[in-house]
């Protein structure tokens, strides 16, 4: 063991190293340590064992170095006296050490190290002025005074010992290790020899600390009051509470105000509702919560937060997927389809096209509705469906102004409250269904709602602010144009939707229906078995409709049957057949029927082609001449145009009546009176013009209308043969019927592209633009015939043709054969 001593004449010796990290050790100060690396732990061993319990004490440059080396370190340091040493159970040591003097040291080479070895040296305290040294001294006695009365942290008694310190150098080295400063303004201090350099930085690091203590001292005072502040206000609060339970108030008005209030400042809204709801907050602060007006302006705040100004919902247009979508959920309908998938391209490419409105109008069961679920599907909107039927209120549309009670935004807005979005795709239903009186007219208020350059700014009167529409996909539906007004229609893209085909229907019922029915009723595919044949006849003789609704009402009750007898039987893995035969047994009498055509030509009997919302249907217009005074008769329950089709066809053949070789005055002669059969059935429409000529030409002539032709057209006074609509149903319904030859207006022949080409395959289409072009093809006999007169048949009436026919209109009329 090497006894080591040290004074201002120590020779240079060698002790141990520790090093230290963001730790000062001062001369004469006494500090207790927790030493955990293995070197530092070997150091103090070897100090306590070989040095006379010696050992300097260094600190590092980085506190992050786990394992220094020699140029890691300060060149000054302390030799230091190991006072006490405890070891700990986790291997760590805890030590007291005392400081001895300031040295400064160099590295003794070693083969292999367990702890640094150095070689010191002291260095003794320079000279400095006494009197400088002096006025320093009481400057920080004054500072240590005021820093003992602001920090309880250093014992009073330390604090006497400093007080009473009178070498410079020594209050210096006891002051610093008591000091909260960076270390490494500490270690510059130790390596001041010059004692009055040294005081006079510890006097100003001394003002630091005071400077951090007094900062410190008011945040935290600031804090404290703070949370007086809060607890002050927590405890008043819980009084409220209390107090507005025994009132018979559950919440404290106030607290729910600000948090209105920090929902407003919050939420992404225009700035026009923002400061409206924000004013109408502070109006609330102000009325007691049991006024009635209170909760007016509550109800008002609530709509104005709920509402999704500019909330959107992230919406994607694959196109292939909209297709396939589109095509899974719906057979047919190839021409509304491809114009969703134009407005959905149109949309992706241009990224900022306002919503678009289409109008889906067809009959009911064809899909309207359901065509706008998938295209929400598609679009990765939010579907919303609003059903205008009977709507006649125009508040339903626009809302109600807050000065009645009870009050509340439009239909139109409190559904956008439910989606939380401000795009979705909104399903308008039955558009063609409003009305109008004394309270409005809701039509009139959605001309705003859908028109792309008004909705951005539509006015609800609730709200009585502009809210953006335009961000709406909206589609209407209707089963009628006629009863929409014009102005609305002008918005609106239309896009007819027509009757599915029997063809359709038997596919849509095997690959939709049928499956859908089989799931809900529990049974499965295996269950029931049922022929096309069986399908075409229930298409044909338990429904009459243009959609398939009926349809599956049907199949759902084909299910129910096959679901009785598989219980009846105890056999859930038996099959139901059903089939043409033995459709009766599970559904009943038929409970339609279709006109089919005459068994044979008749004379002033022929076959027409009607449309309504079921789909196409043939009709018999009947016409018989009784003697008379020259009355007409109309029967039928035939609608006012109609009946006027009915006078234009008689004032028609009376302006032919020469060229057909009829007395000029046989309307003098006879009674008319025409009769189109199922008189229980209201029938309209201009579209059976040629059909009435042809019927009273036949029976005027005695010529009998051939049984396998049917035809449809509007008539002039002229004889002009003018365009008519539902041409695809009519079509349908005649080869339904056995129509073999079909008679149409020249300006349909474009539209026949719309037509299935099995259907025009399977019919003679025929094309007119005249009456008289139309007899011919109708009647069982020639032109010639027709209109000279020679016709091998009998007229009704003989007095009625004139043999003396002038040849020039008979020329005529046979060259524009």
């Amino acid at each position: 063991m090497q006894d080591q001593s040290f004074g201002e004449n120590s020779p240079v010796v060698e002790l141990p190293l520790m090093s230290l990290r963001e730790v000062v050790m001062f001369p004469r100060s006494i500090m207790p340590l927790f030493v955990g690396r293995d070197a530092s732990i070997k150091a103090i061993d070897a100090g306590l064992a070989d040095y006379g319990k010696k050992i300097v004490l260094v600190a590092q440059k980085e506190p992050d170095i786990e394992k220094p080396t020699f140029d890691d370190l300060y060149e000054v340091g302390v030799v230091s006296r190991i006072l006490q040493m405890l070891r700990l159970p986790d291997g760590s040591i805890k030590v007291l050490f005392e400081g001895l003097e300031r040295v400064r040291w160099q590295a003794v080479p070693q083969q292999e190290p367990l702890f640094p070895l150095v070689q010191v040296s002291s260095l003794p305290a320079e000279a400095s002025d006494p009197a400088a040294a002096a006025v320093l001294l009481h400057m920080t006695r004054e500072v240590l005074e005021e820093f003992a009365k602001a920090n309880k942290r250093v014992p009073q008694d330390v604090i006497n010992a400093m007080l009473a310190q009178k070498d410079a150098g020594l209050l210096a080295d006891a002051l610093l290790p008591h000091l909260k400063v960076d270390y490494h303004s500490k270690q510059q201090a130790l390596e001041m020899l010059d004692p009055l350099l040294r005081l006079e930085k510890a006097h100003e690091l001394l003002l630091s600390d005071m400077a951090a203590m007094s900062m410190e001292k008011r945040i935290k005072g600031r804090v404290k009051e703070q949370m007086e502040k809060n607890q002050r206000e927590y405890v008043l609060n819980e009084q409220m509470k209390a107090i507005n339970k025994e009132l018979g108030r559950e919440g404290d008005p106030e607290a729910e105000l600000d948090e209105l209030e920090k929902k407003f400042k919050a939420k992404d809204m225009p700035e026009e509702a923002r400061e409206r709801g924000l004013s109408d907050l502070r109006k609330l602060r102000a009325i007691p919560p049991s006024s009635g007006e209170y909760t007016v302006l509550r109800n008002y705040v609530d709509w104005l937060l709920d509402l999704p100004w500019n909330a959107q919902k992230e919406t994607s247009i694959d196109i292939e997927k909209a297709r396939a979508i589109l095509d899974g959920d719906h057979y047919g309908l190839e021409k509304p389809k491809e114009r969703i998938i134009e407005y959905l391209a149109v949309q992706k490419l241009s990224g900022g096209l306002r919503g678009p409105i289409l109008c889906l109008v067809g009959p009911p069961g064809v899909g309207k509705t359901s065509l706008a679920r998938s295209v929400a599907r598609a679009t990765g909107r939010d579907f919303v469906r609003l059903s205008l039927g009977g709507v006649r209120d125009e508040a339903e549309i626009r809302g109600h102004r807050r000065t009645y009670v009870g009050a509340l935004p439009g239909k139109l807005l409190q559904s956008l409250k439910r989606v939380k979005y401000n795009n979705p795709l909104f399903l308008l239903d039955e558009v063609d269904k409003m009305s109008a009186d004394f309270r409005g007219d809701p039509a009139s208020a959605l001309l705003e709602v859908l028109d792309p350059e008004q909705n951005a700014t539509f006015m609800d009167h609730y709200l009585d602010l502009d809210y953006d529409l335009s961000k709406i996909f909206f589609i209407t539906t209707a089963n009628s144009l006629h009863s929409i007004p014009e102005p609305l229609q002008d918005r609106m893209e239309i896009i007819e939707l027509n009757s599915y085909l029997e063809t359709e229907k038997i596919k849509i019922a095997l690959q939709f229906l049928l499956p859908r029915q089989i799931a809900e009723h529990g049974l499965k595919p295996e269950n029931m078995r049922i022929s096309t044949n069986a399908l075409l006849e229930i298409i044909r003789a338990y429904t009459f409709e243009a959609g398939v609704r009926n349809l599956e009402r049907e199949l759902g009750t084909l299910c129910r049957k096959t679901a009785i007898k598989l219980v009846e039987e105890k056999n859930s893995a038996s099959v139901v057949s059903i089939t043409r035969q033995n459709l009766s047994t599970y559904l009943g009498v038929p409970r339609y029927r279709h006109d089919e055509r005459e068994t044979m030509p008749q004379i002033g009997v022929c076959t027409g082609m009607a449309y309504n919302q079921r789909g196409g249907d043939i009709l018999h217009v009947e016409t018989t001449l009784m003697a008379g005074s020259g009355q007409v008769l109309i029967t039928g329950q035939l609608g006012d145009v109609m009946k006027e089709s009915a006078r234009a066809a008689l004032s028609y053949v009376r302006s032919r009546a020469e060229m057909l070789g009829l007395d000029p005055r046989f309307h003098r002669k006879v009674d008319i009176h025409v009769h189109v059969p199922a008189g229980a059935t209201p029938k309209d429409g201009p579209s059976a013009g040629v059909t009435l000529v042809t019927s009273i030409t036949s029976a005027l002539l005695g010529i009998p209308v051939r049984n396998d032709v049917a035809m449809t057209g509007e008539i002039s006074l002229r004889g002009r043969v003018l365009p008519i609509g539902g041409l695809r149903e009519k079509l349908l319904a005649a080869r339904r019927s056995g129509i073999v030859r079909v008679i149409l207006p020249r300006d349909n022949e474009k539209d026949l592209k719309e037509v299935p080409e099995e259907i025009v395959r399977s019919l003679e289409v025929i094309f007119v633009q005249n009456v008289d072009e139309v007899l011919p093809y109708a009647l069982a006999a020639t032109a010639e015939e027709i209109f000279a007169g020679r016709s091998n048949a009998q007229p009704v009436y003989l007095s009625l043709r004139n043999p003396a026919l002038k040849k020039a209109a008979v020329q005529e009329m046979l060259q524009a054969q």
